[in-house]
């Protein structure tokens, strides 16, 4: 089997990624596609369209996340499931998430192409609020899907602008209390093949345009409160200070130290300041830490230095081994089509991570990043081994799902 397309598959590519490519752009020329904002529900709009258009049946799980099924997981599951997310981190690139979305439907097209009719249910599935950058928790609708976030603490989440999870539901038509884990949802999926950019530069290394996930390293998000004493800018003499600002710039020294000793990537990426005056001295500064790992125990060294700091976890990831038969089921297929991808693990968190930690067999293609950037306008990937990625998750979907004879 060959990763060349249909030119139908190619034209269906180029124009669902020029209809995505306006929503949620930002000023600095990124996107700020942040979750159930207008631009996320213009973005679900458009999901939903494109399952409509090609008559695949749309269902939304109690965690929102939208699913579009080929054939019928209930009678002939559980199916095979590929997809991705559309959200984005503030000021994010382009093809975190929507590059998954766009070559899973793309997929669809080519198999209908290739004249493939499933032994199996195929499904797309579009997961929300991935990046967590409304409400500080990655991948909280499959999280949720899962269990793993439960709903009462889901709903108490709010943004910088205070606006709880719930609040937002509301505001978007929602009703808040049919939020939750979703079992029935979860059966469906059988295995789950997710195709992300790569976020990183494994791949311009090693010169392939695709490689095949086998590890996701263990990862979370702390929360530290910094309180100090709210005052006049103007009047108060620094002797008499208590400002949580110095006690900011001792923590993100801190963090960096202690990343550097343990062989982590720590990061303070997000701060909150109280009352956010230019004039006033802060009354309480609020920080956000994200450590990561190739092995748990480097990210614990990394609290234990922290613990002056009392750290409150907020989410966390374990490490994540991918599945091992479904990656060599992948590879082969890929292989078949005249590709040898390297086996990648990665620093990134995926709702593919949640759902292997759920029992989903669950496994990972990576397309190149020419410039290594990820969550930034810089982040990209050439349109030719997009299309070699979709040539890519048709060649192992096909294995997957099977091709029931004419």
């Amino acid at each position: 089997m060959s990763t060349t397309l249909a030119p139908e598959t190619v034209a269906g590519f180029r124009t669902a990624w020029r209809d995505l490519a306006p929503v949620g752009r930002a000023t600095t020329g990124g996107y700020q596609r942040l979750a159930w904002t207008h631009d996320d529900l213009t973005l679900r709009e458009w999901f939903a369209a494109q399952a409509v258009a090609r008559g695949l049946d749309l269902v939304e799980d109690r965690a929102g996340n939208q699913w579009a099924w080929w054939g019928d997981p209930d009678a002939d599951g559980p199916g095979v499931v590929t997809g991705s997310h559309l959200d984005s981190v503030p000021g994010g690139g382009a093809f975190d998430g929507p590059l998954g979305v766009v070559s899973a439907l793309a997929a669809v097209d080519e198999l209908r192409a290739r004249g493939v009719r499933p032994s199996r249910p195929l499904g797309v599935a579009c997961f929300t609020e991935e990046e967590g950058g409304r409400f500080g928790v990655a991948c909280a609708g499959s999280r949720l899907l899962t269990g793993v976030l439960g709903p009462d603490r889901a709903l108490g989440l709010r943004d910088t602008g205070g606006t709880t999870l719930a609040d937002a539901l509301r505001a978007a038509g929602r009703d808040p209390s049919t939020l939750g884990p979703d079992p029935q949802a979860l059966a469906r999926v059988g295995s789950f093949v997710e195709l992300h950019v790569e976020q990183g530069r494994a791949l311009v290394h090693s010169g392939d345009p695709v490689g095949v996930g086998r590890a996701i390293w263990p990862h979370g998000r702390w929360r530290v409160d910094l309180h100090g004493r709210g005052d006049h800018a103007g009047t108060t003499p620094l002797a008499d200070r208590v400002d949580p600002m110095l006690a900011l710039a001792a923590l993100v020294q801190e963090v960096r130290a202690a990343a550097l000793e343990a062989g982590a990537l720590a990061t303070v990426g997000k701060v909150v300041v109280e009352p956010n005056g230019v004039n006033a001295i802060p009354s309480l500064v609020r920080a956000w830490l994200d450590v990561r790992a190739d092995d748990e125990h480097r990210v614990r060294q990394v609290l234990d230095r922290l613990r002056g700091y009392a750290p409150v976890e907020e989410s966390w990831t374990g490490p994540t081994v991918l599945d091992a038969d479904l990656s060599d089921t992948v590879a082969a297929a890929l292989g078949d089509a005249g590709l040898t991808p390297p086996h990648l693990s990665t620093g990134a968190g995926h709702d593919a991570g949640i759902l292997a930690a759920a029992g989903v067999p669950t496994t990972m293609l990576f397309v190149r990043n020419p410039t290594g950037v990820s969550h930034d306008p810089a982040e990209d990937a050439d349109e030719a081994d997009c299309l070699i990625g979709v040539g890519a998750l048709t060649a192992a979907l096909t294995r997957l799902v099977g091709d029931v004879p004419a």
